[in-house]
C-alpha cells in the first residue's frame, strides 16, 4: 500500500466524526471511490458515530453534528459503490455463462443433438421502496416559514429533505427531529440565507415510524415552522 493511502485511511475517524478541513474531506471522498479496503473499513466504522453518542458519560463531539458527514451521505457513498461492484460481478457472471452456452452449443452442433424446451416464464423480482412520507410546514407566530419536508425511512434511522422558503432570522438555521417520548435530535444546520430559500438535507437516527414532527429554528433558538407527522 502506498504512503497516501495509509495516511487517508488514518483519517476515517476524524472523516465520520467531522474533523476533517474540507481539502482531506474531499481527498478521501476521491479516494474512497477507488479503495476497497478503506470502503470496507468505512463501513464497519459508520455506526461509531451513534454508538458514542449513546453511551451516558460520552465526551461531547468537538464539532456540531452538522459539520460531520451525515449517515445519509455514507450510506449513499456506500451503496453507489456496492451497487456497481454487484453490476460488475453481473457483468463479469454473464460473459462467463455467454462463453460456456457458446462451448455446449457447438459441442451439441457437432454431436448432431440439440434439444429445446420451453422454459415457465418467471416474474421479475421489484425491490422494495423505501417508505416516504412529506409534510408541510406551518409557519409560528411571527413567522412567514414555509414549505415541506421529506422524510425517507432507513435501516439507520430517517434522512430528511427541507424544501423551504420565507425564512426570517439569523442563521445559522436548524433543523430537529422529534419522536413521541420527547426525545429530539439535530438533523441538519445551515448558515445565513439571504435570499430566505433552502434546500438542506438531514439525517437521524429517529425510525420514521416514530417521528412525530420536524421543526426549524434561527440561531437565537426562536421556532421558525412545525411539520407534524403523527
Amino acid at each position: 500500500m502506498s504512503t497516501d493511502h495509509d495516511e487517508l485511511r488514518r483519517l476515517l475517524g476524524g472523516y465520520l466524526l467531522g474533523g476533517l478541513d474540507d481539502a482531506d474531506t474531499d481527498r478521501l471522498d476521491a479516494h474512497l471511490l477507488t479503495c476497497d479496503e478503506c470502503r470496507a473499513e468505512l463501513d464497519r466504522l459508520a455506526p461509531v458515530p451513534e454508538l458514542l453518542r449513546t453511551f451516558p458519560q460520552a465526551p461531547p463531539v468537538a464539532v456540531a453534528p452538522g459539520a460531520r458527514p451525515s449517515p445519509a451521505r455514507v450510506e449513499s457513498l456506500l451503496g453507489r459503490m456496492r451497487a456497481e461492484k454487484t453490476r460488475e460481478r453481473r457483468r463479469s457472471t454473464a460473459r462467463r455463462l455467454a462463453v460456456a452456452a457458446a462451448v455446449l452449443l457447438v459441442a451439441a452442433i457437432a454431436g448432431g443433438l440439440v434439444i429445446t424446451r420451453d422454459e415457465p416464464k418467471t416474474t421479475p423480482q421489484v425491490a422494495p421502496s423505501q417508505p416516504q412520507v412529506t409534510a408541510a410546514f406551518e409557519a409560528a407566530d411571527g413567522s412567514g416559514l414555509t414549505g415541506e419536508a421529506v422524510l425517507t425511512g432507513k435501516t439507520w434511522g430517517v434522512s430528511v429533505d427541507l424544501i423551504v422558503q420565507k425564512l426570517a432570522g439569523d442563521g445559522p438555521f436548524v433543523c430537529q427531529v422529534r419522536n413521541g417520548d420527547g426525545r429530539i435530535e439535530q438533523a441538519a444546520m445551515w448558515g445565513p440565507t439571504p435570499s430566505g430559500n433552502a434546500k438542506v438535507t438531514g439525517a437521524s437516527s429517529i425510525q420514521l415510524r416514530n417521528v412525530t414532527d420536524i421543526a426549524v429554528s434561527d440561531s437565537a433558538g426562536h421556532l421558525l415552522g412545525t411539520a407534524h407527522l403523527n
